[in-house]
């Protein structure tokens, strides 16, 4: 295809070379039709990159031209069209679609803008209340919190607690503008009342409260006990009050009375405990109504048999009956469901799940003896715990407002009002329910089922309805306003912000519009080139936009490097200069410098090379050359196949190794794919030279240590020249090895007429003169020692022979030498002493003690015989002699007794010190293997961890836990050998342990069930435990570690530290699954000691 280039064309781009160009001067260039194609024609990007370089099959390197540049680098395909072309094409530089401009394009709401939320989103709306901040696990006391500020008696008793703080001293703070500082706990909780009244605010932060009573954020407490204990603390700190409203609220809203009631069955005797109460524990268990809890509560006990009671008028133990006399009852009446007990089988608390029905109306008249119709309660607030377990969950409230009669669910910074004025606990009972949850009971009107409540708070009907609309205490209303005034700024700020953001983002949305037209290159236009990448996250709004980098797409040149081409986009010059202005960066990639126009006359010629002056025709002919070796290497190989079945002339040739020449395709390939790598990564010419090939050639170590020799250096010796083993090598024609030639232009030449080198003839003379010798040497030495050679009649030191006195010791690592030496004279070099220093100390003294000669130390030492140590003596130079002699020594008696001495004598201490040495080894390793060993257990698992959880009295104390291997039941034992005899275990479930000292083990015969492990001595045994879970599929807190009968337990020590060594088994016995995997968390919980509020402001700490 002909494209044309008019001058008004030209003129559109340059302005000053319009004088030089007529109106309808044609500029005419030739490329590749195969690259013009439309987008939605447009070929996958493999068929591009075959097609960029079509060209190659029919054009040599010499005759590469501007046209095949443009064709490879694909300057002239065709851009794609928005909404025809569905994603970016990586392999059209033109392609300008899908690089992220459809965010931009067309109209954007103005919030994608930003990532900042509304701050009017975190104001209080009329008529609400505010919410508290959970901290991590405080929710259970934000709960409480909303009851108590509900209960409007204790929130104005609190308002008229008389303060360290005055309203001059408030004033003073906020002048100042210091933070306020609350001294006790009435403090915080009255600043936190006042903030929740009239906070502007949507939810606070309760961190001071929380943090002045010491409580950890991170870890859920029980909530039952933390209202008595506050109550108890807030009781205690407003005694000390002047003003009895304050200090007695805690005992006239919340204290009630009953009493314990004793009467003696035979005298009728009655006695009472009277006790105070400012709750009702009830037990749950067995019960589904309210009622029926109280009426246990409340219920008659017999006290009998050994439980008889000591009744003061009989002066004797009679039988009697006890019960529980409520005696008055106070305005708020607090119901605890014992929802969380202890379970005596595990050991730890569990959550009851039971329904429980309580009613919004109830009447306590029939539970007090001397009942006037006055005890009837509402119900105002219902307290619910989230969750299967007693240690996890969440905790909300639903309340009632004592004002408007309405309730809302408060669930800490979220506050949701019920529909209508009733109680809806019904969505509450939907969630996280466990499998063996039991179904909820039908409710009658006015009546509520729950089995997630876990105390209830009734209010007395006949209490008259107050005048609660008090005022917050002006000094506290000053730290509210303060507090608020914090607020309004801090949305002033934010709305600053989000209109900055927007401001930003609709500039940036018009520059997008405005350059994304300005983008697309004219086919002969200028054009600059610039990374796909930095176009995107150019368009990404999400980060801001750095300078532009091309360093990475050039090639050695300095160019665009054509295998780089798929990164990058080819975008007008107008566009890259507005680009370059604002964001900087470089080096520019450019089509077309305008600067050299002053010194060149604007021809066509000089036009094509600006417009290819960032294409790099260096590496565009590089790759040509390969490309076309490549298709011509398949027919070169069939000619020269049939040319080396010709004898060549006997004097002429060239010789070639025959591993070369079986060799020859494959290595052209991987040369040619080698330089098409390196043409890849740039690095093809280095100051315009080619990387030579072998020019140095190998040296003979590195002909033996590498087996991937260069072409044609199989022949080449030690000293460069050609081999003497005309065995290795072959005569081919010229004319084969011209075409070779081709393909490694540096290979070594050698002609017919090439002479073997002088110094390997030399050498090999002498090398056979050697091997001689050596054949001799090895003869004799053989004919000397041929027991020792062939292992036979050799003395043990454990049973020592009779016919002599002494024997003689040499290292073994001498034995094994000399033996390779006796088989393979002429490979392996003589040996001509014995290094009998590597079994004795610094200081001279044996290493070795006689009673480890024969049991672990055996394999360093070979007894000798007298007559062979002289045999020895003379053939070898020996450094030091050891001898080993037995003496019969007789005692007074008349008795004989043997004993044996070593000469030289031992060293103790560096024999202890030799052996501590070897169990460091041991313990300090790296990428070492080690066993482990699945058993299954008939038995509940978690027995050695937490015994506290197998109480069960039904199991006999004597019962064993009977490991098996079965691979039935466990899939990590149905390896391949599925039919192999069942191994039989012993009581530890290992088939043969070694308990004294360290475990040694030379080879370990595998078994089913068992993985080999690679660990380090550094590492920890969770590390090691994270292993075994990918291994065997078992969760680390599932598994049960043992080695040798010893139970690995702690996480943190080193396997090093564990004994592990080398080699070692470690038995692997996994828990069973549970059948409700949210006790989990009570597993994990059991096995830490429960310190309840310890430490905390509660107790008095």
């Amino acid at each position: 295809m002909r494209r044309a280039v008019t001058g008004q064309t030209i003129w559109g781009f340059v302005g000053s070379l319009a004088p030089f160009v007529s109106g309808r001067e044609e500029l005419e260039f030739q490329a590749p039709a195969v690259l013009v194609a439309p987008c939605s024609l447009m070929a996958p990007r493999l068929q591009l990159e075959k097609a960029a370089w079509k060209w190659t099959d029919t054009v040599r390197p010499e005759d590469v031209g501007q046209e095949h540049i443009e064709a490879a680098y694909r300057v002239r395909l065709e851009p794609c069209v928005r909404g025809i072309c569905r994603r970016n094409c990586k392999g059209n530089p033109n392609c300008l679609v899908g690089v992220g401009e459809h965010v931009w394009l067309g109209e954007i709401d103005e919030n994608t803008f930003h990532n900042i939320d509304d701050p009017n989103s975190e104001r209080r709306k009329k008529n609400t209340f505010v919410g508290l901040t959970n901290l991590g696990a405080t929710c259970y006391v934000n709960t409480f919190v909303q009851v108590w500020f509900l209960n409007m008696e204790l929130r104005r008793a609190l308002y008229l607690y008389e303060n360290s703080w005055s309203a001059e001293k408030a004033e003073q703070c906020i002048q100042e503008d210091k933070e306020y500082e609350p001294q006790t706990i009435c403090e915080h909780l009255q600043y936190l009342f006042a903030l929740l009244q009239n906070s502007n605010r949507r939810y606070i932060d309760p961190s001071s409260f929380i943090k002045a009573l010491g409580l950890d954020t991170g870890q859920q407490q029980d909530a039952q006990e933390f209202s008595k204990l506050f109550m108890s603390l807030l009781e205690d700190t407003l005694s000390k009050q002047t003003d009895p409203i304050v200090r007695n609220i805690i005992q006239e809203q919340f204290c009630g009375q009953y009493a314990y009631v004793t009467i003696c069955s035979q005298c009728g005797r009655e006695s009472k405990l009277v006790s105070k109460f400012y709750e009702l524990e009830l037990n749950i268990q067995g019960h589904k109504q309210l009622t029926e809890c109280i009426a246990e509560f409340l219920k008659e006990e017999k006290l009998e048999g050994d439980n008889r009671y000591f009744c003061e008028n009989c002066q004797s133990k009679q039988n009697a009956t006890r019960k529980i006399r409520l005696l008055n009852l106070p305005p708020t009446l607090n119901l605890q469901l014992m929802r969380f007990v202890f379970d005596r089988q595990t050991g730890h608390k569990k959550k009851l799940n039971t329904y429980i029905g309580f009613s919004e109306i109830l009447d306590m008249d029939p539970y007090l003896e001397h009942a006037d119709g006055t005890y009837c309660y509402e119900l105002s607030a219902v307290l619910i715990h989230r969750g299967v377990s007693a240690y996890s969950g969440h905790y909300i409230a639903h309340v009632k407002d004592p004002q408007t009669g309405e309730w809302y669910k408060f669930n800490d910074e979220d506050i949701e009002k019920m529909e209508g004025k009733k109680l809806q606990l019904g969505i509450e009972e939907d969630l996280e329910q466990s499998k063996t949850a039991p179904r909820k009971p039908k409710c009658a009107k006015g009546i509520h089922c729950s089995r997630n409540a876990y105390m209830l708070v009734y209010r007395l009907k006949t209490v008259e309805k107050q005048d609660i609309a008090f005022e917050v205490p002006a000094f506290l209303q000053k730290l509210v306003e303060l507090d608020n005034c914090k607020f309004e700024e801090w949305c002033v700020e934010m709305v600053d912000m989000r209109r900055e953001s927007v401001d930003k983002g609709k500039a940036k949305h018009e520059e997008v519009k405005e350059l994304y037209q300005r983008l697309p290159a004219g086919a002969d236009c200028a054009y600059e080139f610039v990374p796909l990448e930095w176009l995107q996250k150019w368009l990404d709004e999400s980060a801001p936009t750095k300078p532009i980098d091309n360093s990475k797409c050039l090639c050695s040149h300095g160019r665009l490097h054509p295998d780089k081409i798929s990164l990058m986009k080819r975008i007008s010059q107008q566009a890259a200069d507005i680009f370059y202005k604002r964001y900087g960066g470089g080096p520019r990639i450019t089509g077309f410098l305008s600067r050299l126009f002053d010194a060149h006359p604007p021809n066509v010629s000089y036009l094509s090379t600006f417009l290819a002056n960032s294409l790099c025709k260096d590496c565009v002919v590089e790759r040509c050359r390969v490309l076309r070796l490549k298709n011509q290497l398949n027919e070169d190989y069939k000619s020269i196949t049939n040319m080396v079945k010709l004898p060549a002339e006997s004097n002429e040739g060239f010789w070639i190794g025959k591993s070369s020449l079986r060799r020859w395709r494959q290595l052209a390939t991987e040369q040619l794919d080698q330089q098409e790598e390196e043409l890849a990564h740039g690095d093809w010419k280095v100051n315009g030279e080619a990387p030579k090939i072998s020019e140095e050639g190998p040296d003979e170590e590195k002909k033996e240590t590498d087996p991937d020799l260069g072409f044609n250096e199989d022949i080449i010796c030690q000293h460069r020249g050609l081999s003497i083993l005309e065995s290795e090598r072959r005569l081919i024609s010229e004319v084969a090895w011209y075409k070779l030639k081709q393909y490694f232009p540096t290979a070594p030449e050698f002609r017919h007429s090439q002479e073997s080198c002088s110094h390997c003839k030399v050498l090999e003379q002498e090398g056979e003169r050697h091997e001689a010798l050596h054949k001799m040497m090895a003869n004799d030495q053989k004919a000397a020692l041929p027991n020792l050679f062939q292992d036979k009649n050799r003395p043990i030191l454990g049973s020592w022979p009779q016919e002599t006195s002494d024997l003689f010791v040499v290292s073994q690592f001498f034995v094994e030498e000399w033996k390779k030496f006796i088989r393979r004279p002429t490979k392996c070099n003589p040996v001509m002493s014995i290094g009998n220093s590597l079994l004795l100390c610094p200081h001279g003294g044996l290493m070795i003690a006689f009673s480890n000669m024969n049991k672990e130390d055996s394999r360093l030492i070979a007894p000798i015989w007298p007559a062979e140590w002289d045999a020895i003596q003379k053939l070898f130079i020996v450094d030091h002699t050891i001898k080993i002699s037995r003496i019969v020594v007789t005692r007074e008696d008349g008795t004989c007794s043997v004993d044996y001495e070593s000469d030289p004598k031992l060293c103790p201490d560096c024999r202890e010190g030799l052996l501590c040495q070897q169990q460091r080894d041991l313990r300090e390793y790296a990428q070492a293997t080690i066993y482990i060993h699945k058993v299954v257990d008939r038995k509940k698992v978690m027995k050695e961890v937490a015994p506290e959880l197998n109480v069960s009295s039904s199991d006999p104390e004597d019962e064993k836990d009977e490991p098996r291997a079965d691979g039935e039941s466990d899939p990590d034992f149905n390896q391949v050998n599925g039919t192999a005899k069942k191994q039989k275990l012993s009581g530890q479930g290992h088939v043969s342990t070694q308990k004294q000292g360290v475990r040694r083990s030379t080879r370990h015969r595998k078994v089913r069930g068992e993985r080999a492990l690679l660990v380090s001595a550094n590492q920890t045994l969770k590390e090691l435990k994270i292993q075994i879970m990918h291994a065997f599929s078992v969760a680390p807190f599932d598994q049960n570690l043992s080695i040798e009968g010893k139970i690995l337990s702690d996480d943190a020590a080193t396997l090093g530290n564990l004994g592990i060594v080398p080699e070692s088994v470690i038995l692997l016995k996994a828990d069973e699954p549970m059948a409700d995997y949210a006790a989990m968390d009570d597993v994990m919980q059991v096995c830490m000691p429960e310190e309840g509020f310890k430490g905390t402001g509660l107790l008095g700490h």
